[in-house]
């Protein structure tokens, strides 16, 4: 029996020779492919806008005092936002977040239509640099959908490139998000024939270009047709890769950030828990083994996508289409009701609670941002971000620096400060001294060069795990990686004025390549166990390795983060750590795992985030049967490096993980009989550098 929700009916569709099958599905794959290219493709670029909004935030947790009276650069999300730059961020930050929610949906379905994703390709990104190639001055194409040269005046002008949140930004924002109606308006009418190429494309073949959609609907519009192509054999396209996206179990990998417990469900639910699912209205994966239900998720998750979107977008194209079919059945009437895609307010609050500078319980800022504005779709939320710009009420850092503001102690401090209060950490007059520094000392522009990479490799810290996020059940997603991007474009963008330049990749092409079978590399400034490699003390890490994440962190000793990881590996940031083991030389007569060092991990994910080490990173208390114990180690003859475990170390309470991994480097140089160096002060970047959250 023929699905009633494809579009078989469809002439054009039709009775198509059996001997286009494999050409046909590997079209449908390269349209998927573009569809996580394009959800994408939108977070470094409102990212970027989001973080140049000029303001301070406090890093805050449960329970810890830490930085009370501290602030650092960079806005976050705001509980009851006052200010202009306040509602802004909360507009976008929510858009941000809605993007990498439909970036797993497409992600899923394109499992289930039996295509593995890529998050590190072309034409968004080198491949082996991870450099942003889709944004720039010269830049006028969003990938797969539009050329703004076919457009009439003023989008013909219009350039796809990363920037601070302007006018001119937000009227690509706008651009993005129109609807297909809009979207056709704007195109020059000599050039519509371009943008008009229906499934299945004549004379496509593997590796070439697809054509351009025109619109982000119309790009979901052609993938349901290509899914509905039916075969003279009676076989439809959905009928083949269904059953190849199961490989041969019962349903394909799916994997939810935001919806965990579609694949984990309660056994005894409380009904006064609101649950862990952000979004119960909407299917953000499909766990139907059954072809026709299967199909109705599928097309419910492209109708979260463009409600959230362009509000409404093409699903209803989609509907009507089908109602003409004589087959329809009546009970498919989805219909755009935005409630069914806003987040749950109860949720978002129980998940991301937000603290006070003593530790204290408060609104939750996150909450607030996203249940205000997930009310809106996107090009909603993009013409309110408009309207406070033409009011003139925003304020960019590009802005604050033209100005002449600089840095000074009093800036980095709130009326709590007490410098007595945690004095290991740096003073706020020695931040403001390197913020100030970073900048005046870079006629060569090394700095900011070094800053925008770090900021490429913190993305990619993202990108490099989703590769394996969505092929793999075990793997979990980086969640401390999206943290740490936007921490260093917001402090790249505080330090320097100007947004980070992401399209110069992770390394420049003087670096050496990381060879990880020849060298140990190091997290932090003067803390080298390689034999071979002789780093000047006041150098800090490889910034090819600089990494905001224990998935992304690639090998040994390259792990800097103060959220203790349990040497076993396993469990995410911060994770318990409790557990029973077998008692190894060295290893303490306790029920408890020792966690793993930073800068003397054992391999990846023993690590953790944040790489170089922030000189204000503490760490925190531990949960109920955790011991302040890691386990040291040694290393063995390259290529393998086999770590060696030799001893115990004892840390404390808010002691600095610098200071920590001081501790563990000189004990592996003093295992080895070798002289242990001074300990090298602070560098400016590890005092810019905010600690990790």
């Amino acid at each position: 029996m023929k699905s009633t929700l494809l579009f078989t009916h469809d002439d054009r569709l039709k009775n198509r020779p059996v001997s286009f099958k494999e050409v046909d599905e590997q079209a449908l794959h390269a349209i998927v492919q573009a569809a996580v290219n394009v959800e994408l493709f939108t977070i470094p670029l409102y990212m970027t806008s989001l973080y140049s909004l000029q303001g301070m935030h406090e890093i805050n947790s449960k329970g810890n005092n830490f930085y009370l009276g501290r602030t650092w650069p960079g806005m976050a999300a705001t509980a009851k936002p006052a200010t202009a730059n306040e509602k802004a961020f909360n507009a976008v930050f929510s858009v941000f977040v809605a993007e990498m929610l439909h970036l797993q949906i497409v992600s899923n379905l394109a499992k289930v239509i039996g295509y593995e994703p890529k998050f590190t390709c072309e034409p968004l990104q080198d491949e082996e640099t991870y450099a942003w190639k889709c944004y720039g001055d010269d830049k006028t194409v969003l990938p797969h959908i539009l050329d703004f040269k076919d457009c009439v005046a003023p989008f013909d002008k219009v350039k796809v490139k990363t920037g601070a949140m302007n006018k001119e930004q937000v009227r690509l924002f706008l651009a993005i998000e129109q609807t297909e109606t809009d979207a056709e308006k704007v195109l020059n009418p000599d050039k519509i024939a371009k943008y008009n190429e229906k499934a299945p494309f004549d004379n496509w073949k593997p590796g070439a270009d697809l054509p351009l959609f025109g619109s982000i609907g119309n790009m979901y519009l052609q993938l349901w047709n290509y899914l509905s192509i039916t075969y003279t054999d009676g076989a439809t396209l959905w009928d083949i890769v269904f059953e190849k996206g199961k490989g041969g179990g019962d349903v394909a990998v799916q994997k939810e950030i935001f919806n965990p417990e579609r694949l984990n469900p309660k056994t005894e639910p409380d009904p006064k828990d609101p649950g862990d699912d952000e979004y119960p209205g909407i299917a953000t994966s499909i766990q139907n083994t059954e072809s026709e239900a299967a199909l109705l998720d599928a097309m419910n998750m492209i109708n979260g996508i463009t409600d959230q979107g362009e509000g409404g977008g093409v699903i209803k194209q989609i509907l009507d289409r089908m109602n003409k079919s004589r087959g329809a059945h009546e009970h498919v009437n989805l219909s755009v009701v935005q409630d069914q895609f806003r987040p749950s307010c109860p949720v978002l609050k129980n998940k991301y609670p937000s603290f006070t500078a003593t530790g204290a319980d408060a609104p939750s800022a996150k909450a607030d941002a996203r249940d205000t504005f997930g009310k809106m779709d996107h090009f909603e939320t993009f013409k309110f971000v408009m309207e406070l710009l033409m009011e003139g009420q925003i304020e960019t850092w590009d802005q604050w620096h033209a100005k002449g503001n600089s840095w000074s102690a009093e800036s980095l401090q709130t009326a709590a400060y007490d410098a007595s209060h945690n004095p290991q950490l740096p003073a706020s007059g020695d931040i403001a001294g390197a913020l100030n520094r970073l900048k005046l000392n870079d006629a060569d522009e090394k700095n900011f060069e070094l800053f925008s990479r770090a900021s490429t490799g913190a993305i990619a810290g993202v990108t490099k795990v989703l590769n394996d996020y969505f092929k793999n059940p075990k793997t979990q997603f980086p969640y401390p990686s999206m943290g740490g991007s936007g921490d260093r474009m917001s402090i790249c963008w505080a330090v320097f004025g100007k947004a980070p330049d992401i399209s110069l990749g992770v390394t420049s092409p003087d670096d050496k390549p990381i060879d990880r079978t020849q060298h140990l590399y190091h997290a932090c400034q003067g803390m080298s166990l390689d034999d071979v490699l002789k780093d000047n003390p006041e150098t800090c890490a490889t910034t090819a390795i600089y990494h905001t994440c224990k998935g992304s962190n690639d090998c040994k000793t390259e792990g800097g983060c103060g959220f203790v990881q349990k040497t076993t590996g396993g469990g995410l940031c911060g994770g318990k750590a409790t557990a029973f083991y077998k008692t190894q030389p060295g290893w303490p007569a306790a029920n408890t795992l020792p966690f793993s060092p930073p800068a003397d991990n054992a391999c990846k994910a023993l690590g953790g985030c944040a790489v170089p080490i922030s000189a204000s990173q503490m760490y925190p208390a531990v949960k109920d049967g955790e011991e302040y114990r890691m386990q040291l180690y040694d290393f063995g003859d390259k290529p393998g490096f086999k770590p060696k475990s030799f001893g115990i170390l004892d840390y404390e309470k808010g002691e600095l993980v610098y200071d920590v991994a001081w501790k563990a480097y000189k004990a592996v140089l003093e295992k080895r009989g070798l002289p242990v160096p001074e300990k090298p002060k602070p560098s400016d970047l590890r005092l810019a550098f905010p600690p990790s959250t």
